[in-house]
């Protein structure tokens, strides 16, 4: 892990999100959305370790999820990102995308897919500059990027306020992690930029965590995926499904 005060110097080149009220995020490398996990994550030596098996067919309940956590996930959602971290202080994880035709049909797994968290892990409540992500359950209603609109039903706001620079915790380079994101509705305003730093919680609580790019790299707070899984979640996620994201270490997940 690199020292902390590099991370903070990488946070402080960057101008909007990921755990911090500056900017934050790293992803991992998948050749395409509908392949499984199987790539090595950046700045790490060896292959990523490998995350939950698809499971076969329809499912009655979302997998890995304990009472605690799938009581939280709305009764009306159609659309559930589970992001499964690796454990409580780690970087990795894996994630899979959810689908239900109604409220209380059976879920459909998607392909899964390797990501990156905190560089510290997992908590349960995240404050600023603790470089590790929340646990929890979070709606994803807004979205954005250096890039233009790849043609998502999420609200996107686009334009140069996206452009990263600096490196990570890894010495990687940051350009490019907020081609797209989406906003992890965390200790924000729901139906706004992911750029506004409205925070409802506080300032102390952090906030500005989405999901991004990968730059091969830890977050600061963020979970990121490869760019072409970015876009197909931005193509894939629909507000009418009311989609949510369910993010945290494997055991926090089970409770």
């Amino acid at each position: 892990m690199a020292p902390l005060t590099a991370l903070l110097t990488a946070a402080a080149l960057l101008t909007t999100g990921c755990g911090t009220t500056g900017t934050t995020h790293t992803p991992r490398a998948v050749s395409d959305p509908g392949a499984p996990a199987h790539e090595a994550a950046g700045g790490q030596a060896g292959k990523a370790a490998p995350g939950p098996q698809r499971p076969p067919g329809p499912l009655l309940s979302l997998p890995g999820l304990g009472p605690r956590t799938l009581g939280a996930v709305p009764a009306h959602t159609r659309q559930a990102l589970v992001v499964t971290g690796e454990g409580r202080d780690k970087s990795r994880g894996t994630a899979v995308l959810y689908e239900r035709d109604r409220p209380g049909a059976p879920w459909r797994p998607g392909p899964a897919w390797p990501t990156h968290n905190a560089v510290r892990g997992w908590t349960d409540k995240h404050v600023h500059g603790d470089l590790r992500s929340p646990v929890g359950v979070f709606s994803l209603t807004d979205a954005g990027g250096l890039l233009p609109d790849p043609g998502t039903k999420l609200t996107y706001d686009s334009g140069p306020a996206f452009t990263a620079t600096g490196t990570g915790s890894a010495g990687e380079p940051l350009a490019g992690s907020f081609d797209y994101v989406i906003a992890i509705n965390y200790n924000r305003r729901p139906g706004t930029t992911p750029l506004d730093w409205t925070r409802p919680l506080g300032a102390d609580r952090g906030g500005g965590i989405w999901l991004h790019v990968d730059h091969d790299g830890p977050t600061q707070g963020c979970v990121s995926f490869e760019k072409k899984v970015m876009k197909h979640l931005l193509r894939t996620l629909d507000p009418a499904k009311k989609p949510v994201v369910v993010m945290g270490d494997a055991s926090s997940l089970r409770r």
